[in-house]
């Protein structure tokens, strides 16, 4: 049987991405393996910054190495951005850019077949770019345009199988034109997946047994504006509430200015029960100036508002995260020094801190040309910033031990699952490990009892454990 290999990179709209070319390969009798065995691997590529960049080009040359005879197939932001810098690079069979990722599974399956790379018949015409350049006995084929007309795969219907919590993809692209951002050259303008096939994956992933699905995007707050009379986001989630039997319904990464009056409502109905009480709200800068420079369109004290509305709807069990950038072009002490303050100031339960990294193409380019932060000053301010994080979220956990709070097991790793135990995922979302060993995808509620050091929480079934526990857990 032929086999497999997709490795993801970059975020979760992206590895939804991967999860669907996955399944469309397995749909059709390949298997899954390791990209040392593989036939054919998919690497779905990021290229938000530079080290996403090398970090996909070492797999491919790595891989390469390992399993000369694979054919690779390269996706992506980072296909899509340099299609030709990753034809070069040995054992590349085919560069499908972000705007035909609908065409990677077919593309996948005639590598399979051994047969010459070529276009699906269906694949439209005009502004089509297609270079074939001749290597060793192969060819290698790239399939880009910036018309971005064939970017959503046709998913699988989403199951609890690997992923007992998946994600789905509902929207795909971004406008905001931020000045350090390459996403709208690589995925474009922002476009949304149909109310009627969101329900009708929610539906199908309720009937397979399913209890938390995961709504992931580019620009997720922006559900339903490029659609006519279709509702905003918060429409949506309260159409699935109202029309499904969804138990946990988990919203990743939204715009601080999307969390808009009716979201915030819905977090104060829904909060703990259906609705997953955690928000990722990117941040970026707690500086006025680096936020204007960077064409955010919030300031400071809108985004604090923001938070403590949410904490008001949801309680203090909430867990909020945010994405920090550091050594923006131009960004002074004082600069940084706003945004440690603001970060000092909310309550926080983790933060992804990474450096500006100038992308080709964008305003930050030539502000960074300008005006850049030396690395040293760069890596100093990340690790101020990583310390306060590191005892923010020390605080929030320790805040539990000793709390009741509910649960989605998840796939255990072998070597948990041997001493007994399960690793599990909070409703606030918080990773735990059960002492006990139960199935993947159950509800289950925990006393917890303690931090691991590396910051997971240690728990017990609760002696109050909710019906679906009490009904369907198992020993394993």
């Amino acid at each position: 049987m032929s086999g497999f290999h997709v490795e993801n990179f970059g975020c979760r709209a992206a590895r939804a991405d991967g999860e669907a070319i996955s399944h469309r390969l397995l749909s059709t009798g390949h298997c899954l393996q390791h990209e040392t065995e593989a036939d054919v691997i998919v690497v779905n590529s990021c290229s938000v910054t530079a080290e996403a960049d090398r970090a996909a080009r070492a797999f491919i040359r790595r891989s390469h190495r390992l399993n000369p005879d694979a054919r690779i197939v390269v996706t992506g932001c980072y296909a899509q951005r340099a299609p030709e810098e990753l034809a070069a690079l040995a054992g590349v069979s085919a560069v499908v850019g972000n705007s035909h990722k609908a065409f990677a599974p077919q593309i996948a399956l005639d590598l399979f077949a051994q047969a010459s790379t070529h276009i699906s018949p269906a694949a439209p015409e005009g502004g089509l770019v297609q270079i074939v350049a001749a290597k060793a006995a192969t060819a290698t084929q790239q399939v880009v345009d910036d018309r971005f007309a064939h970017s959503f795969l046709e998913e699988a219907q989403l199951v609890p199988g690997a992923q007992t919590r998946p994600n789905l993809k509902i929207q795909e692209g971004c406008g905001n034109r931020c000045t350090f951002c390459v996403i709208p050259q690589t995925r474009g303008s922002s476009r949304s997946l149909p109310a009627d096939a969101v329900l009708k994956q929610v539906e199908g992933f309720v009937a397979a047994g399913g209890n938390e699905l995961v709504f992931s995007g580019i620009n997720l707050g922006r559900w339903g504006r490029d659609l006519p009379d279709a509702p905003k986001l918060s429409g949506l989630v309260r159409l699935i509430f109202e029309q499904t039997p969804l138990s946990r319904l988990r919203l990743s990464s939204i715009e601080p200015m999307d969390w808009d009056t009716e979201m915030i409502r819905l977090m104060a109905e829904f909060g703990g029960s259906r609705l997953a009480r955690h928000a990722h709200l990117p941040l970026q800068s707690g500086s006025d100036a680096v936020l204007r420079r960077m064409h955010r369109r919030y300031r400071p004290w809108h985004y604090e508002e923001k938070v403590r509305a949410l904490f008001q709807a949801a309680g203090t069990d909430l867990t909020i995260g945010a994405d920090v950038m550091v050594g923006f072009p131009g960004e002074t002490d004082a600069e940084f020094e706003e945004t440690l303050e603001l970060v000092r100031k909310l309550p926080f339960a983790y933060l992804h801190i990474f450096p500006f990294s100038p992308r080709p193409g964008t305003r930050g380019w030539a502000l960074h040309a300008g005006q850049p932060v030396p690395a040293r000053i760069v890596d100093e301010r990340i690790a101020a910033l990583r310390s306060l994080a590191l005892e923010k979220r020390k605080s929030h956990r320790r805040s539990f031990v000793g709390r009741e709070l509910d649960a989605v097991t998840l796939r255990t790793p072998a070597d948990l699952e041997q001493a007994g135990r399960t690793t599990a995922l909070t409703e606030n979302f918080l990773p735990v490990e059960i002492e006990r060993r139960l199935a993947a995808n159950l509800l289950v509620r925990v006393r917890v009892s303690g931090v691991n050091p590396d910051g997971t929480l240690e728990a017990a079934p609760a002696a109050t454990a909710s019906s679906q526990y009490a009904a369907t857990a198992m020993s394993v």
